[in-house]
């Protein structure tokens, strides 16, 4: 169960990071700037962040299964058309739609997770999927450059498109219906906005959902540049890119690995207090090394601060995301749409910022790193005496 919904959760990590090292070829190929091509990015982000709102509220109805199942399947029939694309257009519209189908699988996966367990059970449970979907990051750049260089960039959603109709085939013969009789709700609109009103809002929901936007948006607005910043500015093949983006994303899987001890150990709570920690230092580091720094010298200078921003994300995200659904087990697939809308949505407005003032050095990612885990640091500290109510 946990491999399965840990593989779930990487679904959104496969459909961005395989690709990367073929994006600024893409670029070249469709005769697209930097900007438009980054669209292929925000756009999947938009397209994550609104369909959040929709499975979450349903599975409530429906169930998990059987919405995951739809929702596996519109991930494999859009990767195909991103496979097909001749366009840029073509290719930034497909990947909206592959967004809708791979936003299922995170939304679900975290609801069945609030099923079954409860607190720091649930938040160490979301940190072993976390290493599970850490591994995808990892590795998929590298295969991706080796899809790239084998067979062409459309080779990397031709895999996609494979792996989400196994997906589906796995899950409708082998996942059981963990949605309890007396937790069913309706799917009304009405019905959706108030538990989303409600949700908003309960103060500590808020809190949680404050530590999740702000790790979040720090790791996207690397994931959505970093081509750019390794492959442009510091000269980078695919394959190296793709050795160097996994060397700073091996950072996520020890922080999982860390956050899910220090739950067990000290609670939620004390474990986000040492991420969000982690985060400002990790931000700073990245603004004061590459402010010292000469354009396009010393690569370790983006990735060793990128690498230690990425543990704290492992730790900090997978327990916001527990201490936010706790309290509801009654709307757990509503607690998790909102939450996953918001999260993306506001990364998506920082990563559009990012890469719009990316320039020729790593700056506007190194401010992007340090306000976030500043600002997340400073809500821990500034919330303490509500998170005890």
């Amino acid at each position: 169960m946990t491999a399965t919904l840990g593989l779930l959760t990487a679904l959104g990590p496969l459909s961005t990071d395989m690709y990367l090292p073929s994006l600024p070829y893409i670029a070249e190929l469709f005769d697209a700037s930097v900007a438009k091509t980054q669209l292929t990015l925000s756009v999947f982000l938009v397209g994550f962040a609104l369909s959040q709102i929709v499975f979450g509220p349903v599975s409530d109805r429906l169930g998990r299964r059987s919405v995951l199942v739809v929702a596996l399947g519109l991930f494999a029939l859009a990767s195909l058309v991103c496979a097909f694309a001749g366009r840029i257009e073509t290719l930034i519209g497909a990947r909206f739609l592959q967004a809708l189908g791979a936003a299922g699988g995170v939304v679900i996966a975290r609801t069945i997770v609030r099923d079954l367990y409860t607190a720091s059970r649930a938040g160490q449970e979301l940190a072993l999927m976390g290493t599970i979907m850490g591994v995808v990051p990892l590795l998929a750049p590298g295969l991706g450059a080796v899809l790239h260089e084998l067979f062409g960039w459309r080779a990397n959603f031709v895999v996609a498109a494979l792996m989400g109709l196994a997906g589906a085939l796995w899950i409708r013969a082998s996942l059981p219906e963990t949605l309890k009789p007396e937790y069913v709700r309706p799917s009304t609109a009405g019905s959706i906005l108030r538990d989303f009103g409600a949700l908003i809002a309960h103060p500590v929901y808020r809190v949680y959902l404050v530590f999740a936007c702000c790790a979040y948006s720090g790791l996207f607005s690397f994931i959505s540049v970093s081509s750019y910043i390794l492959q442009d500015i510091y000269g980078l093949t695919e394959l190296q890119f793709g050795l160097a983006f996994a060397c700073a994303v091996a950072g996520f899987m020890l922080g999982t690995l860390a956050g899910r001890r220090l739950t067990g150990k000290l609670g939620i709570d004390a474990a986000i207090g040492t991420g969000t920690l982690v985060l400002a230092g990790g931000g700073l580091l990245c603004l004061l090394l590459t402010e010292t720094a000469a354009p396009g010298s010393g690569l370790w200078r983006v990735l060793l601060p990128a690498a230690v921003y990425f543990l704290g994300v492992g730790i900090v995200l997978p327990q916001s995301m527990a201490g936010a659904m706790t309290p509801f087990p009654d709307r757990a697939g509503a607690a998790s749409s909102l939450l996953g809308f918001m999260q993306m949505s506001f990364a998506a407005i920082v990563g559009i910022v990012v890469a719009a003032n990316l320039g020729g050095t790593a700056r506007s990612l190194a401010v992007a790193l340090a306000v976030m885990g500043c600002t997340a640091l400073a809500a821990h500290l500034l919330t303490r005496g509500l998170r005890r109510l």
